[in-house]
């Protein structure tokens, strides 16, 4: 992975308004920590920071560039205004190339399943990062997925993510990152007799035999005579 320099500068810890004061000059307040290391309060330039961010990925190695040392570390937290989403804090942690890290690796997704392009399914996005621990050279800027052959039914689980140099994947095996699943499809219920399709015959029919009736018991009076 590329290493890239980050100048900073020392600060003291002070009140809200010292903080708000230097975000207006475009400086992320921060902390820089680890093993064996004092907490030490710092800042940096913005601007500096958001683009090694948006070039190199989350997960860089960054060198702090101290007045007399550089200190390599990886960006442990940052955190982001609720309403413009601007960078308000960082807490760096200092590492050392030969011991392994953790941290969270985003999953790209290549493809459209095969049983969503061809059979009306919808894919499901369950895990968009996964845990891992590597070595800082060697901790992946995304790990990427083919979802092309997944039918109906079929997903990716940790245990099917490529197999990477100096990598282990720390979450449980099973995990499933994305599924593939049907979509249900409701059947038509079949339409109900209306009244007016059957009333008319009943009222009909029972006017027709009360007809019947008189006309009979009149012929029968009439016989009698």
């Amino acid at each position: 992975m590329k290493e890239v320099i980050l100048d900073v500068q020392t600060r003291e810890l002070g009140a809200k308004s010292k903080l708000s004061a230097l975000r207006k000059e475009e400086k992320i307040p921060a902390v820089f920590y680890g093993k064996n290391i004092a907490p030490e309060s710092i800042t940096v330039d913005a601007k500096t920071f958001m683009s090694i961010i948006a070039e190199n990925g989350a997960n860089v190695i960054i060198d702090l560039n101290f007045k007399n040392d550089k200190k390599p570390a990886i960006v442990k937290s940052l955190q982001r205004d609720v309403l413009t989403q601007s960078p308000i804090h960082i807490d760096f942690q200092a590492i050392s190339l030969e011991d392994k890290v953790e941290v969270l690796v985003p999953i790209h997704i290549e493809g459209v399943a095969d049983g969503v392009k061809n059979f009306g399914g919808v894919m499901e996005f369950i895990v968009r990062e996964v845990r891992v621990k590597a070595l800082p050279k060697s901790i992946p800027q995304k790990i990427s997925i083919d979802v092309s052959t997944l039918g109906l039914g079929q997903g990716i689980t940790i245990a099917d993510l490529p197999r990477l140099k100096n990598v282990d994947y720390v979450q449980e095996p099973s995990t499933l990152i994305v599924n593939v699943i049907a979509v249900a499809v409701e059947e038509e219920k079949p339409k109900e007799e209306t009244a007016e399709t059957t009333q008319p015959e009943v009222i009909s029919k029972g006017k027709k035999d009360k007809e019947e009736g008189a006309e009979t018991a009149s012929a029968s009076s009439v016989q009698k005579k």
